[in-house]
């Protein structure tokens, strides 16, 4: 006869407890370590899965952002992660950033600075290089179409005036944002931000195309030129 006691959670074996868990109690009760350690399915013989999730997770002072940044090369470090898991946290973490980048597409009406923000950074936020975007707007200040126009290293980029002007009027569009992103994490307008700002908003003008902001946007903040009173 089958022994009921065997079954009990406090039974069960330590990587099994986390997906159990789960369908018990739903996804929202789990722990980051609990649901990587489910991405991960097992540890090794001297510890758990849990308990590499977690000497994981404190690599990186348990910050998903800052997980999500590491390489297939950097999470096969950890003893106790082959190429096939570090690949899993890999594309799980992905997917996350993506359906992010989803959820923020229903915030196309730019009222404020923040909701410029919430678009971007998802995008341009967590990059080790510069981008440099445009978003393009019609008539009720909402996103038509949004386009990266360059592409730098961390000390810069290169901003085409006449293509930004170019592809706005292609999407007739009435005004623009920029954005671009501080891999540096500073929030600061240099001398070049500001410079290429007042360039874009005098050839807007001659254009009748606004450029209503200039964002810069980090991993956790953003600076607005028109909050700033920098335009």
């Amino acid at each position: 006869m089958i022994n009921d006691q065997n079954f009990s959670i406090k039974n069960w074996a330590e990587d099994d407890k986390p997906r159990e868990k789960l369908m018990l109690k739903g996804k929202a009760v789990l722990s980051d370590a609990e649901l990587i350690a489910i991405l991960i399915g097992s540890g090794s013989r001297n510890e758990s899965a849990v308990s590499l999730s977690k000497r994981i997770l404190s690599s990186v002072n348990n910050n998903l952002n800052a997980l999500g940044k590491l390489s297939i090369k950097q999470l096969m470090e950890f003893k106790g992660i082959g190429e096939a898991k570090a690949v899993t946290i890999a594309a799980a973490l992905e997917l996350g950033r993506r359906r992010r980048t989803e959820e923020t597409a229903v915030l196309d009406k730019i009222t404020s600075s923040k909701a410029v923000f919430e678009i971007m950074q998802p995008i341009i936020g967590e990059l080790p290089h510069e981008e440099f975007w445009v978003l393009y707007l019609n008539n009720s200040n909402k996103v038509i179409y949004k386009s990266q126009l360059s592409k730098g290293g961390i000390t810069g980029t290169v901003v085409d005036v006449r293509l930004i002007f170019k592809i706005a009027l292609e999407h007739n569009a009435t005004a623009i944002i920029l954005s671009h992103n501080h891999p540096s994490g500073k929030l600061l307008a240099s001398d070049a931000d500001r410079e290429i700002t007042k360039k874009l908003k005098f050839a807007g003008e001659q254009l009748d195309i606004k450029v209503l902001d200039h964002i810069i946007i980090t991993e956790n903040g953003y600076l607005s030129f028109q909050d700033e009173g920098i335009f």
